[in-house]
């Protein structure tokens, strides 16, 4: 169990808000490291392992026209994986992986070409103000190296993007509790 899957299922248990996961290069591990953490069913709604591209399309309703004109290994592909699976099954946020492990490039991606996504509560009062965010990863190593820093990066995402929601709204209600703007 990694201690940000911790702090991502402790964290969303505190605000009673809840995740989904929709994986590609990452086949499951996200969903694993989340899992293993003890009381996660209470934040955790389940996954969606679209390894294969119609899928991704399919399940997450990623659009066919993008994968057809980029292929899988898109930020806007794992933007829409994110949205998604937070749509399909019902969660208040949703984060997705999509990216080359290797051995061989992919949609004329090298190998470490990864993108980690995270989709969340609208609002102007929320972290995620717009929806969702995308990070382009460059990664370096094995297939197995590839695979578990995209674990490790895209519950780094969600993390900071919880912490910041939880931050400005502790910010807010000290402002109101101290009278200030």
């Amino acid at each position: 169990m990694s201690s940000t899957a911790a702090d991502v299922v402790r964290l969303l248990t505190v605000k009673g808000e809840t995740l989904a996961v929709a994986e590609s290069l990452t086949g499951g591990m996200v969903a694993a490291a989340l899992t293993a953490v003890p009381g996660a069913s209470k934040a955790f709604r389940g996954s969606v392992t679209a390894y294969a591209t119609e899928l991704k399309r399919e399940l997450l309703g990623v659009d066919g026209g993008l994968l057809a004109a980029r292929g899988a290994v898109d930020p806007q592909v794992a933007a829409q994986m994110a949205a998604g699976v937070r749509t399909a099954l019902g969660a208040d946020w949703g984060i997705a992986t999509t990216g080359v492990a290797g051995p061989d490039a992919q949609d004329g991606r090298p190998v470490g070409t990864v993108y980690v996504a995270v989709d969340g509560p609208r609002g102007a009062d929320r972290g995620c103000a717009d929806g969702g965010k995308v990070e382009a990863l460059r990664l370096n190593g094995d297939r197995a190296e590839i695979r578990m820093e995209s674990v490790r990066s895209v519950l780094a995402l969600l993390l900071r993007e919880l912490a910041s929601e939880q931050t400005g709204n502790e910010r807010a209600q000290d402002t109101e509790r101290n009278g200030g703007f």
